[in-house]
């Protein structure tokens, strides 16, 4: 299976380079030896659309980078995320569903964000060789919805969904200064082991679990995978969100989900899943040592296609 798992990574990143290289015929950054890569890692990868932001990116500003997408199962994960960094000329690794989790006891180092959300979705080889994680998905989400207009302080949230995502997404929350959050996860002890860390961190917190009744809630947030695939069940009773409520999102297999759709319908605004990725980018940017930027930019560049 690993065999398997590397002969795959092997053939995205050849048709990456096929990519990237048609792209940039009319411009002089070019895939070469010396380009720096980020492997992207996670499956399935149908989904992904980091590449088309970052690499439009490096194109525009002249960085000789690039992101390679890399499906790799779960049972395969440790074995590769090891080899991959064996690499020289690996820049990071950006690590997504279904092994954000998985990944911090992988690790040399993690930072206290990382920590408390127990997942990492970012990965660099420090000078002395040490693998180091830091996780992003959280404060992207917070600074999408704050730019939103919608300000956190005693607010009450409901996070659906308590794995990688769900749990930066609830650390970065309980950051920001809110009331009270409710987590479900159909994991029982998923949603119980953050509500825990949650608590210890954040004392003055009020950590509720069991539940993923909308009703009530000033912020409704899916963070699971429902919505990836088509005919996905909606992770909650849109019927039970009211008009006044604030949704989002974290799946971005197309700008607008069918969970979205119906909190649109019912007079909600939203936040789609890419926003949270392009405010967490300029701070990826930074922790792998690239030149970063700002969300504009990357929005004014970015080809992404569902």
């Amino acid at each position: 299976m690993a065999g398997r798992c590397r002969l795959k990574a092997h053939s995205l990143a050849i048709r990456q380079y096929s990519i990237v290289s048609i792209r940039t015929t009319k411009k002089t950054l070019m895939i070469s030896g010396k380009t720096t890569f980020i492997a992207h890692i996670g499956f399935p990868t149908h989904s992904f659309k980091a590449p088309m932001i970052y690499n439009p990116y490096f194109e525009q500003a002249g960085i000789d980078a690039v992101v390679v997408p890399m499906g790799c199962r779960a049972e395969n994960y440790a074995a590769f995320l090891k080899s991959v960094f064996t690499l020289e000329n690996i820049g990071g690794a950006l690590i997504t569903m279904p092994h954000k989790v998985t990944t911090v006891a992988l690790l040399d180092e993690v930072s206290p964000t990382a920590l408390i959300a127990g997942a990492c979705n970012a990965v660099r080889r420090g000078a002395d060789g040490r693998l180091q994680g830091d996780m992003f998905d959280g404060e992207g989400f917070v600074r999408g919805i704050q730019r939103k207009g919608l300000s956190l302080p005693g607010k009450r949230v409901l996070v659906v969904g308590s794995g990688g995502v769900g749990s930066a997404i609830a650390a970065s929350l309980a950051a920001a200064g809110i009331g009270a959050i409710s987590l479900f996860d159909v994991n029982a002890a998923s949603a119980e082991a953050l509500a825990g860390r949650l608590k210890k961190h954040y004392p003055k917190l009020d950590v509720s679990t069991g539940t993923n009744d909308p009703a009530g809630h000033d912020l409704v947030v899916n963070a699971t995978p429902m919505g990836m695939e088509e005919g996905d069940p909606l992770p909650m009773d849109v019927s039970r969100i009211a008009a006044g409520t604030f949704v989002g999102e974290v799946v971005m297999r197309s700008e607008t989900t069918a969970f979205l759709k119906a909190a649109i319908a019912r007079g909600c605004q939203v936040q789609v899943g890419t926003d949270m990725l392009f405010e967490q980018i300029p701070a990826y940017l930074e922790f792998f040592g690239l030149p970063t930027t700002t969300p504009e930019v990357l929005r004014s560049v970015a080809t992404i296609r569902y």
